[in-house]
């Protein structure tokens, strides 16, 4: 079984394939002074539930854009599941051709989501990464990595907002009933999300001026569903795209028979 571990700045995702198919994923929040051990022992609760046994864990896949916590979960890769992990980075093959200027400055999750929409999907195409950042990355026809556009993620956003503004409270970040609010919590809630959905649709209808009609668009992350829900430029809603790349990247990587 393969453990894939996704770190990012908000939340660590995590999942367990059998073979091809994903058998358990987890979402935990990020802790950045998290002691290894604490990592391993809630990674050992996790998999418990699930009743897979650390020992049936025989590799591990990692991303991760926390420098500080990267060599946090080696330590528990190699203490609680006994595998060295295979970390995305320079070296590894992912069969994405970067083309970005200084390929170094490319997020390894963001090099994971288009590895896996190569192979998922195919190029052109637009894949929206909602995260702590929202992410927008662009493949071409032939599959390589172009490269995209960040935005401060809707939760960032909406935090910059409450905390400025005295009189403005914290809401839940929810498609309201109509975009005229008649209510401050409709009014906010109307800015807050149907202005990040305008903010999604410009992008992915400039990046289709500059990558062709064909583009496709897939969304992943944590609020990919609820905003595909409000309009129809996102084609695909793939919540586990990251773990899914990982998963190919190990595969790619692994020693020949």
């Amino acid at each position: 079984m393969l453990l894939t571990v996704d770190i990012g700045n908000t939340n660590i995702t995590l999942g367990v394939y059998r073979g091809q198919t994903l058998h358990a994923t987890w979402r935990v929040a990020t802790v950045h002074d998290r002691m290894p051990d604490e990592y391993g022992i809630l990674l050992c609760q996790l998999l418990a539930h699930r009743r897979v046994a650390a020992g049936a864990i025989t590799g591990v896949a990692m991303a991760s854009v926390v420098p500080a916590l990267t060599g946090v979960w080696r330590e528990v890769s190699r203490n609680y599941v006994g595998c060295e992990p295979l970390v995305v980075d320079a070296g590894v093959k992912t069969g994405v051709r970067i083309r970005y200027e200084n390929p170094r400055e490319v997020g390894a999750d963001r090099v994971v989501d288009c590895a896996a929409v190569k192979v998922k999907y195919g190029g052109p195409a637009c894949v929206v990464d909602f995260g702590t950042a929202t992410t927008f990355d662009a493949i071409t026809a032939e599959g390589d990595y172009l490269g995209g556009a960040i935005a401060p993620g809707i939760g960032i956003a909406a935090e910059a907002l409450f905390a400025r503004a005295s009189k403005l409270y914290r809401v839940e970040i929810a498609a309201p009933a109509r975009a005229i609010g008649t209510n401050t919590v409709a009014a906010l809630q109307a800015g807050i999300f149907f202005g990040y959905i305008g903010l999604v649709e410009g992008l992915v209808a400039r990046f289709r001026r500059e990558l062709g009609s064909d583009m496709k668009v897939i969304a992943t992350g944590g609020l990919a569903e609820k905003v595909a829900r409000e309009t129809p430029v996102i084609q695909h809603v793939d919540p586990w795209l990251t773990l899914d790349g990982l998963r190919i990247i190990f595969e790619m990587n692994a020693p020949a028979d």
